[in-house]
């Protein structure tokens, strides 16, 4: 029992949580308009996530990402508003990610490149990026937001899967994960309950209320590719050593500057992605978007178990975690509790998670 519930207790935590406020909603929170809205709203922190996951296994942390979010977010405003890329339909939209997305990219490959060449820390490379690229989306915006970009772009974060497609796809992801409890031992399948309860709930919404939302599927696409990566590769397996015991790691040949730098890089890159999607949501860009994101990010991996001192977590505990930060936001929205309080709850949260794992690794 107590290694199933070391194994289980960030769903077990977000199953109880749904329960209270459901309680407290009279219901409302399981409305399908609401539960479909709470993915959009975990979507885009749980791209961040699963980064941030990356990086902390190694050791790191990194604070800029906020930032990088707002800058990138406001690069595909401008080629989208001032360039004239709305009116180019889908080219001019997956011209603005792409741009997004190097952008972030070369961001994390500086970050990274600090950190694993020169040797300095994480904590203070990242502290600087926050604070220049926060400036630089101030400068190219000149402090206001730019919108509105093209409906092509927008549909990426608005739309949905047609109803078709959405029955069909959350008919494939249920059956598929009754196909690999039936495949695996029963201490192993009990692993599974949580999951397949809470995906049975969000498809329910889906099928319910106008599909399967498009801003979902990037979240979907990006951790499962990311959770492959962890679990099948020689990379992944080098994330876990560099943050198990780096000089241990060293003398069995893991080339540690290259993984940090990638883990950076990937990191940078899914900056750059949520915050395109960030500007489509909102039909805008916005140079103080992305405000407190780093901490969303970094509560959601600390939740779904990942330790901050390197070496143990995983993806899928990176994206309960999101859910459960997202869904402490809509719930307390919906009681019309004030946001100053939301941050007072997901700071304690955090002291609460690493006290946790404090403990479990004394233990």
């Amino acid at each position: 029992m107590k290694n199933y519930l070391r194994r289980n207790g960030a769903w077990i935590g977000f199953l109880a949580l749904a329960v209270i406020i459901t309680i407290a909603t009279d219901g409302g929170f399981l409305s399908a308009r609401n539960l479909s809205n709470l993915v959009r709203q975990a979507s885009i922190n749980g791209l961040l996530a699963g980064g941030m996951t990356l990086i902390i296994l190694t050791g790191g942390i990194d604070l800029s990402v906020g930032s990088v979010v707002a800058l990138c977010g406001i690069l595909a405003g401008l080629t989208q508003v001032n360039h004239g890329w709305a009116g180019l339909g889908a080219v001019g939209a997956w011209g603005s990610l792409a741009v997004a997305v190097l952008a972030g990219t070369l961001i994390g490959a500086l970050n990274g490149t600090l950190i694993a060449v020169l040797r300095l820390a994480p904590f203070v490379i990242t502290l600087g990026m926050m604070v220049m690229a926060r400036g630089f989306a101030l400068i190219l915006s000149d402090g206001a937001a730019i919108a509105p970009v093209g409906e092509s772009l927008g549909s990426l974060a608005n739309a949905n899967l047609p109803m078709p497609w959405t029955v069909a796809f959350t008919t494939v992801v249920l059956m598929t994960l009754i196909w690999r409890g039936l495949r695996i031992g029963k201490a192993e399948r009990g692993d599974l309950v949580f999951p397949f309860a809470t995906l049975a709930l969000l498809s329910y919404a889906f099928i319910t209320y106008r599909g399967i939302p498009v801003l979902s599927l990037f979240l979907m696409a990006v951790l499962g590719v990311l959770g492959f990566v962890l679990a099948r590769t020689t990379f992944g397996r080098s994330v876990y050593a560099l943050g198990s015991n780096e000089r241990a790691a060293y003398w069995a040949g893991v080339p540690l500057k290259k993984v940090t730098i990638l883990v950076y890089i990937i990191m940078g890159a899914l900056a750059g992605l949520g915050g395109l999607l960030l500007t489509a949501r909102l039909n805008g860009a916005d140079p103080n978007a992305g405000q407190l994101f780093e901490l969303d990010a970094i509560a959601a991996v600390v939740i779904g178990g990942t330790s901050l001192k390197g070496g143990q977590g995983s993806i899928m505990g990176s994206f309960i975690g999101a859910l459960m930060i997202a869904t402490l936001n809509n719930g307390m929205d919906l009681l019309g509790v004030s946001s100053f309080y939301q941050m007072v709850f997901k700071g304690l949260i955090i002291v609460v998670a690493v006290s946790l794992d404090h403990g479990q690794r004394r233990g």
